[in-house]
């Protein structure tokens, strides 16, 4: 009798044993290494890379416009026999591609004396075309932009010569031509950095490589300074430091 006692004692013992393992067991089932639940990179069932283009796409595609005057422009005409005012209008999209429109007007009076011309001229000229910004972080302070721009100016020009000798007579004669019509039609490949400041303000510097495409100088040979372009020449480089205010 005592022996079936505890047989039957023993046989509840491991019921209620195998009774209460069961849920641990479960449980430790669940935590199990493998679970896709568990698994690293998840983040609330999306992986990483897809919760970071989630976040990219929320980005509004407009983020604003920027305006802009190049100051070493202004340097030249104050300073110099020639130059330009320049201002332009940025658009920023995704922080990434920026459309840029710039105008400009440029000026001339100077003399040569290795020619012994005096050159004048004054016009306005105008560029279109696009950046990119190509930092690594495209939401930054901070940008970095290569781009490219197409650019014209139809203008007018006078050339004055005092004192040319005449190659037949050997006098000094006097040589005029006014109102003279040309035009210039160039490309400029771009390289910029601009940062912020403080608020909308900003400033920034380009260097521009400049290509004549095709032109027309009028009846009397090349003009000394195109509006917009500078002395002219087949290529050359050139560049801004712009203050821009960003809205």
């Amino acid at each position: 009798m005592t022996q079936k006692r505890t047989s039957s004692f023993i046989s509840r013992i491991a019921a209620i044993s195998l009774f209460l393992a069961l849920p641990a067991t479960h449980l430790a089932a669940q935590n199990r290494p493998g679970k896709a639940q568990n698994r690293p990179g998840k983040v609330q069932g999306k992986t990483k890379a897809q919760t970071a283009v989630a976040e990219k796409d929320t980005i509004p595609f407009f983020r604003g416009v920027a305006v802009s005057a190049d100051l070493i422009g202004i340097a030249e005409t104050t300073l110099g026999d020639y130059g330009q005012y320049e201002a332009a209008l940025r658009i920023n999209l995704r922080d990434k591609y920026f459309p840029v429109i710039e105008v400009g007007y440029g000026k001339a009076d100077a003399d040569d004396p290795s020619t012994r011309l005096a050159y004048k001229t004054s016009a306005p000229y105008g560029r279109i075309g696009i950046d990119f910004n190509i930092a690594k972080n495209k939401h930054d302070d901070y940008r970095i932009y290569a781009g490219a721009r197409y650019a014209l100016t139809y203008y007018k020009f006078d050339v004055i010569g005092e004192g040319i000798k005449d190659p037949v007579w050997g006098d000094d004669v006097r040589y005029e031509a006014h109102d003279v019509k040309a035009n210039y039609h160039w490309l400029e490949a771009v390289f910029g950095v601009d940062a912020k400041i403080a608020g909308p303000f900003r400033l920034g510097w380009s260097v521009r490589y400049r290509r004549r495409l095709f032109n027309d100088n009028g009846d009397i040979g090349n003009t000394w300074y195109v509006p917009g372009f500078g002395k002219q020449g087949n290529s050359r480089f050139g560049g801004t430091f712009n203050v821009i205010f960003e809205l």
